[in-house]
């Protein structure tokens, strides 16, 4: 699922606005995933799966999404490399 940070405390915690959703999901610190808590900002783009805990639902491995738009990008760019070449 996908959604944008919408808060953070100084507490270590905040809330994502999710697309499609109402209500807002609460995340902690310890959730996150190859990302710090410092790094995200307020309007960052970040993906994240949804558990239910004991005070209702919130995020956990949360990670930010251009993270994972980079990583893929690469791989792309090396396929269409040979390509050139063979039509040169």
């Amino acid at each position: 699922m996908n959604g944008t940070i919408k808060t953070k405390t100084d507490k270590g915690y905040g809330f994502i606005a999710r697309e499609g959703e109402d209500k807002d999901l609460f995340f902690h610190s310890t959730d996150l995933s190859g990302v710090s808590f410092d790094e995200l900002q307020v309007g960052s783009t970040v993906s994240f799966d949804v558990e239910q805990g004991e005070k209702g639902p919130s995020a956990k491995n949360v990670k930010l999404a251009q993270a994972e738009a980079q990583t893929e990008a690469p791989s792309a760019e090396a396929e269409e490399t040979p390509e050139a070449e063979t039509t040169k």
